[in-house]
């Protein structure tokens, strides 16, 4: 059995024993974990110190009716630390143990911003209750906790869940300040290492069995808002399936901040969205493997971005003279179906949430799931959800699996020899409104789903340039069977729209970054660095002496030749002139440079003839 063991000054750890061992091994275990010295240290069955359990009691611990699970009080006294160790060394120790729990826990940003914040709710004085000087303050006009629930259902839209912040500072609000909370993940599997008796299914036992689960709404959810910058994002995304009819899938790339809605909230900001390899129809998606994956994140990395979400198309035509789609999710079908549910977990799984109040040194996750459908009045809008803590346990531990038949319900697995399941249940009221428990086989999946708030702002916000959605956009990558392709030719066609001024603008898009670093003809990777600095920045001229780069000029180089090969001459042929390409491409009138049109070496000189293959400038010497 684990017996708990509280210590002021080291916290809470825990000693496996068996019902018959003595109260004396109890002790020595003890001595042993926290390092203590032979005295000076005094160990009590109860919180006010009496009970206390000596090394002279030869009584087994279930003489002394302790029990799986049962919390011992540890007090020490000034000397009882192990006397080889003085108080300049022990310091030391400590602080050199919390700066390793610090650096190993890198929490997000928003989060370290959101714990150092009061997070209070103001109340203005209330002329009729408060009878007190302008510089006091009552129950009828001090701030408000972050968690107050009156607040929130007072709140005008209501708070349907509270923020992750505010559910730690209920936590952390009693006597002890949270000096013992722990957020401790869920775990539906064996727990390994019990040496007491074979490996299942042949043997289990209490010390390895996981408990039974009780399905219960989240009231708190990690992420309180979804807000896509500008219409732009979406529609871009949206002219797949308006074009094809098929369905779509992508990534949201974006950043975390503070919504201001909702005390101590966190919102998730879109800024783009990538789409991944895929095939997809009218009513399916399958992933395919993604080969610029990692590209990708290594870009939005150096922009300052990152993955905050996915979002798909569930839509259906209803009136195409209308532009009307169907209301397909609602309460009486489905809002997630569980295969959805299941993805979004194993998401979330995927992109956990650091937090240094977890042993595990994360807790949840802020990653969101976005889906574009039709409303209530045919019209196309997106809803945003997020799945439980318990859901994201159940999937991660592969005990949740949807159903063939009914697409709001899952079901979880049975034990089988291979995977012991536990036992999953949730409540319900019955025709008579009692509270009864059910086995979640079949379960429905809305105690699963948290739904979240989405929308755009009042004033759209661009992260990426905005003149560049008044040119012809470049094609989104992976959508070749729409005939948007991306290759050389349309970068040079792409490019050409922009002056040699506006190559800030002209690449702030990331599906141009993606091409850039990953193209054929000369990927530019590992040379961006500077490039992403001035898009992350909005430094015009950081981006312009970038484009003086060698690997940049024989880009441009080649978009010269390409656009020259297909302009035509004046005899109507077509020919290579190499001068025909305006904008960011390269200009000869401007500078001594120029390409040979025979062998397309870059000559330095203002010479006729070219200084490699010696023809002459113009191409009348063939």
């Amino acid at each position: 059995m684990i017996i708990r063991i509280q210590s002021p000054s080291h916290g809470t750890r825990r000693v496996e024993l068996s019902a018959s061992d003595t109260v004396s091994k109890l002790l020595t275990e003890v001595q042993r974990i926290f390092e203590l010295s032979a005295n000076g240290w005094y160990l009590y069955q109860n919180r006010n110190k009496t009970g206390e359990l000596n090394a002279t009691t030869r009584k087994s611990l279930k003489a002394i009716n302790l029990r799986h699970g049962d919390m011992l009080y540890l007090d020490l006294t000034s000397d009882s630390v192990i006397e080889t160790m003085n108080t300049s060394e022990l310091m030391s120790a400590v602080n050199e143990t919390q700066a390793a729990h610090t650096v190993s826990v890198v929490e997000d940003e928003v989060d370290r911003i959101l714990s150092k914040m009061d997070g209070r709710i103001p109340r203005p004085r209330n002329q009729q209750l408060c009878h007190h000087g302008a510089n006091g303050k009552c129950i009828h006009c001090s701030p408000l906790e972050p968690y107050d629930e009156d607040y929130m259902k007072s709140h005008e839209p209501p708070i349907k869940h509270m923020s992750f912040h505010s559910h730690i500072r209920k936590l952390t609000g009693g006597v002890d300040r949270g000096k013992f909370v722990s957020l401790e993940n869920l775990s539906v599997r064996i727990k390994p290492g019990c040496t007491e008796h074979p490996p299942w299914p042949n043997g289990i036992c209490t010390k390895c069995q996981p408990s039974a689960v009780v399905l219960s709404r989240q009231h708190y959810r990690h992420v309180d808002y979804v807000m896509f910058e500008n219409p732009y994002i979406v529609e871009r995304f949206l002219h797949f399936w308006r074009s094809s009819g098929s369905q779509r899938l992508g990534y949201l790339y974006g950043k975390y901040d503070i919504h201001k809605d909702v005390p101590l909230g966190i919102k998730a900001v879109v800024c783009a969205i990538y789409e991944p390899a895929q095939e997809s129809s009218a009513n399916s998606i399958k992933l395919l493997p993604d080969p610029k994956a990692q590209v990708v994140d290594e870009i939005a990395k150096k922009l300052g971005l990152q993955k905050v979400g996915w979002i798909f198309t569930d839509l259906e035509a209803d009136d195409r003279r209308l532009g009307t789609v169907k209301h397909i999710r609602h309460a009486e079908n489905h809002f997630l179906t569980a295969e959805e549910c299941i993805m979004a977990g194993d998401f979330q799984n995927q992109h956990p949430n650091p937090c240094c109040l977890s042993p595990d040194r994360y807790f949840g996750s802020k990653f969101v799931t976005v889906i574009i459908t039709g409303d209530f009045q045919n019209q196309i809008h997106f809803e945003a959800y997020q799945v439980s803590n318990q859901c994201m346990a159940l999937v991660g531990d592969n005990c949740l699996v949807p159903t063939k038949d009914a697409a709001e319900l899952g079901y979880i697995k049975e034990s089988t020899p291979e995977q012991y399941v536990p036992d999953v249940f949730y409540k319900e009221k019955d025709e008579y409104g009692n509270e009864v428990m059910g086995l979640c086989r079949p379960l429905p999946v809305e105690y699963l789903i948290l739904d979240v708030p989405s929308g755009l702002p009042m004033e759209a916000q661009y992260t990426f340039s905005q003149q560049q959605q008044k040119k012809k956009a470049f094609p989104v990558g992976n959508r070749d069977n729409t005939g948007e392709t991306q290759n050389f030719v349309v970068l040079t066609e792409y490019m050409s729209q922009f002056t040699d001024t506006d190559i800030l603008t002209a690449t702030a898009d990331l599906h141009v970054l993606v091409y850039l670093a990953t193209m054929d003809t000369l990927p530019l990777r590992e040379c961006m660095a500077p490039l992403l600095a001035a898009i992350k920045d909005d430094k015009c001229e950081q981006a312009i002496q970038w484009a003086q780069c060698e690997e940049w000029a024989t880009v441009v180089q080649l978009m010269q030749h390409q656009a020259g090969s297909s302009s035509p001459t004046p005899d109507g042929s077509v020919g290579a002139t190499g001068v025909d390409v305006p904008g960011v491409l390269y200009d000869e009138t401007h500078s001594t440079q120029w390409t040979c049109t025979h062998c397309t070496f870059i000559n330095t000189s203002p010479g006729g003839t070219c200084e490699m293959c010696g023809l002459p400038k113009n191409g009348d010497g063939i």
